[in-house]
């Protein structure tokens, strides 16, 4: 799939959002309702291919997100840029679980590599945005893969759309290359 109509996603794990794993707390909730308006709007800009990394955290919201997108354009299409095959062993059950269903519910895998390294992550992340020319991001300003993914996407000159933790009920920043 080329890139003019494919869109990634980056984000924070639960441990970097504002409300852990309380997804039912109002800021999640606007999130996530949110995210489902800009990927409908990705969507009437000519997106329909859709790439996330299956982290835990704003990745599952993007993927779930997507899966609802699904429903109602089938050409919409969700790919799962795997690191490493044991991606979610050390997960809780309940996350694996929520991992293997949405992975199941994709419509293609990339793995990237078999075993586990310290730089997995980070060919994840290159490579969706090397297949992308958007990106949409959760980010708190704090160091870690997200920032790095964004600062890659900006090298790479992506559309950027930056969700704000503080105000997720706003539509995300558009930083154009």
């Amino acid at each position: 799939m080329g890139d003019h109509h494919t869109c990634c996603f980056t984000g924070h794990r639960p441990e970097k959002l504002p409300w852990g794993d309380r997804e039912d707390h109002p800021h999640c909730v606007a999130l996530k309702e949110n995210m489902a308006a800009q990927l409908e709007e990705m969507y009437q800009k000519g997106y329909r291919h859709f790439l996330c990394g299956m982290a835990r955290g704003a990745d599952f919201y993007f993927a779930e997100a997507v899966l609802a997108l699904r429903q109602a354009h089938p050409d919409v299409t969700l790919e799962a840029a795997l690191p490493c095959a044991g991606q979610a062993k050390k997960w809780s059950s309940d996350d694996r679980y929520r991992w293997t269903q949405l992975v199941r519910q994709c419509d293609s895998h990339t793995l990237l590599q078999e075993h586990y390294d310290r730089h997995c992550m980070l060919r994840r992340d290159r490579y969706m945005v090397d297949q992308s020319s958007a990106i949409l991001a959760v980010f708190n300003g704090t160091r870690g893969g997200t920032q790095y993914t964004l600062n890659y996407a900006m090298d790479r000159r992506l559309d950027i759309y930056l969700f704000d933790l503080n105000h997720p009920h706003l539509s995300p920043t558009h930083l154009v290359p």
